[in-house]
């Protein structure tokens, strides 16, 4: 499904990735793993367009999507792709339901169908008594849940997660790991998670690490 072919990225003279190549199946909970500076962080935006390389291709269903205008990389990664980040990033001034919506919107689907399918997810979630709720109402454990409720908004095939259990208490870990991986098993999506938390990496189907801006290790 995503193929990364000879990714190479500087920031000045700082060689982050230096000629990364690997292939991550449809379905599949991929984790990747590695010390800090390694270029996990760097490569995830690069495989979720947002971010390019400075050489290398990402093919993502077989489309090569760095070839793609600024406009249609957008539409595609909007469409294509989901997104969870360390600390959620809501926003603020919306209440759950309105930010898990907001990614459909702009993908130009009616508002009906976009709260529609924004309850669903919530139902999903065990959200829906919170759908009303702002961001400062809810705990951290039920701003992430939100926040994947988002990413899966406009049924993407990818989601890439960066760090996305690092703000939460293990109880809240473990009910997030759980939930990628029944997500995954009942909606088809495909995970790529950078993390630092060995039980969800190990959970993975697949662990890739990286030291000093190459793969090492695919296990």
């Amino acid at each position: 499904m995503i193929e990364v072919q000879n990714i190479k990225k500087s920031f000045g003279s700082l060689e982050v990735l230096k000629g990364i190549d690997l292939q991550i199946q449809r379905g599949e909970v991929v984790s990747i793993v590695g010390p800090s500076g390694a270029g996990k962080t760097t490569l995830l935006q690069i495989m979720g367009t947002l971010d390019k390389p400075d050489s290398g291709s990402v093919i993502v269903d077989g489309i090569d999507v760095m070839k793609l205008t600024d406009a249609r990389r957008s539409a595609f990664r909007n469409k294509h792709m989901g997104f969870v980040f360390q600390f959620h990033q809501l926003l603020p001034e919306f209440t759950a339901l309105e930010n898990v919506m907001m990614p459909a919107l702009i993908g130009g689907v009616s508002k009906r169908e976009a709260r529609h399918r924004a309850e669903e997810l919530l139902d999903f979630m065990g959200l829906v008594q919170r759908a009303s709720h702002k961001p400062n109402e809810l705990s951290g454990g039920e701003k992430q849940r939100v926040a994947v409720a988002r990413a899966l908004v406009n049924k993407p095939d990818v989601v890439f997660a960066d760090e996305p259990s690092g703000s939460l208490d293990s109880q809240n870990k473990q009910e997030l790991h759980r939930l990628f991986f029944d997500l995954r098993d009942q909606m088809g999506q495909t995970f790529v998670i950078v993390t630092h938390d060995e039980q969800l990496a190990d959970l993975a189907d697949r662990k890739i690490s990286m030291q000093d801006g190459k793969v090492i290790t695919f296990a």
